[in-house]
């Protein structure tokens, strides 16, 4: 049964609390045929599950708008199978599927008020005008727009045209709310703002959600799991955390925010430690993930990110010896690169800079240290 649910702005949107499940298993979409064919998205399977917040991330090209637009039934797959609940939808079309889409354009009617916009999917599905009339008043509320119902959309700012896009999505009650890259139009602190509020609200109506961006922080500050694709293929699933702590391989190293990639030789290997070495010296590991990248390769690429390493004095404890290149100061950051024998120059990201409590203030050309825990050194696939 549905359950209402008290929003920020104090009014009550009844929505089902229990999401759906998708499940998608070998899923293949190729565009064109014979030599000109080109594959979108290469058997990939996966499942979400009920309530999630589930992102696709990746770069341009990738897949994952195709792949949401198969969820969503406007694009037909050449193969594999899209199930909501055990349901086979595969080739339903998109108006017995029950979700709602979130456009990148805002696609409102310019004719029509912000409720007419909000109305309108419960227009088409006949719905009485009394609780019409409520289920607007109550997506409005949701997304805290109820005052400005009246308003044509070209009254309105961008954030506030994309908040009325979410709340027509919202409206119809959608068993599967579906967002591509609703924030890319949007200045950055504004982005910033709707975050927040997309994330309350997904999260207070218990839709299952699929959010497709190529724009990581959005996945990283939003997500309950990502996606991470590449050329038709999914690299790697997890939470936030997993895949920025514990990347699989070298494109999502790099793909989620900034890391260092050291290539270095396994010179003991242990059940509780891994000791590497490289030209300016040796340094420790801990093996919990990617351990057969280990017994594979005498010589490892690890990933360590900036912000995991300690400038510190030269010949400090546990450090490898190195040359301050440059530094570049951000206020709240400084970002130092480091001449380190052996590896490409080491990215160090220093938090609060220049305060009475760092450890060094190097100047260019200066003899520093670098340091990192073990738990920081993490083995990629190439």
């Amino acid at each position: 049964m549905p359950e209402s649910i008290t929003t920020r702005a104090g009014s009550l949107l009844s929505l089902p609390t229990m999401g759906t499940r998708i499940t998608i298993n070998n899923l293949v979409k190729v565009f064109g045929s014979g030599a000109n064919a080109a594959t979108a998205c290469d058997h990939l399977s996966l499942t979400i599950e009920p309530g999630e917040l589930f992102f696709l991330l990746g770069p341009s090209g990738c897949g994952k708008t195709t792949l949401l637009r198969m969820i969503a039934g406007f694009i037909d797959p050449t193969s594999g199978r899209i199930d909501f609940d055990g349901k086979d939808v595969t080739h339903d079309a998109p108006n017995k599927r029950n979700t709602g889409m979130v456009f990148q354009s805002y696609a409102l009617w310019p004719h029509m008020s912000v409720a007419q916009n909000v109305a309108f999917g419960l227009n088409v599905r006949k719905v009485p005008n009394p609780e019409k009339d409520q289920r607007v008043l109550d997506a409005l509320a949701a997304v805290q727009m109820e005052q400005y119902a009246a308003r044509k959309p070209n009254q309105l700012s961008g954030g506030q045209q994309q908040r009325v896009a979410l709340a027509r999505a919202l409206v119809i009650k959608p068993a599967v709310l579906l967002l591509d890259e609703p924030l890319s139009n949007l200045d950055a602190k504004l982005r910033n703002d709707l975050r927040l509020q997309i994330r309350r609200i997904c999260k207070d109506s218990g839709i299952t959600t699929v959010y497709v961006t190529h724009d990581q922080k959005e996945a990283l500050s939003m997500a309950d799991r990502v996606a991470l694709l590449k050329n038709g293929h999914i690299e790697q699933i997890g939470t936030p955390r997993e895949l920025y702590r514990s990347p699989k391989n070298r494109f999502v190293a790099e793909f989620l925010g900034e890391t260092n990639l050291i290539e270095a030789k396994a010179t003991e290997i242990g059940t509780d430690r891994v000791q590497f070495e490289i030209e300016a010296g040796r340094f420790d590991a801990e093996p919990e993930s990617n351990q057969d990248i280990l017994t594979n390769s005498e010589h490892t690429l690890l990933s360590v990110r900036p912000e995991a390493i300690q400038l510190c004095k030269p010949g400090a404890e546990g450090s490898l010896p190195g040359s301050l290149l440059e530094t570049t100061y951000l206020g709240e950051t400084a970002q130092h690169l480091v001449e380190v024998k052996g590896c490409p120059p080491i990215k160090v990201a220093e938090m609060n800079p220049y305060s009475a409590g760092s450890a060094v203030h190097p100047e260019p050309g200066d003899a520093v240290g670098v340091r990192f825990m073990p738990t920081d050194v993490v083995p990629v696939h190439r």
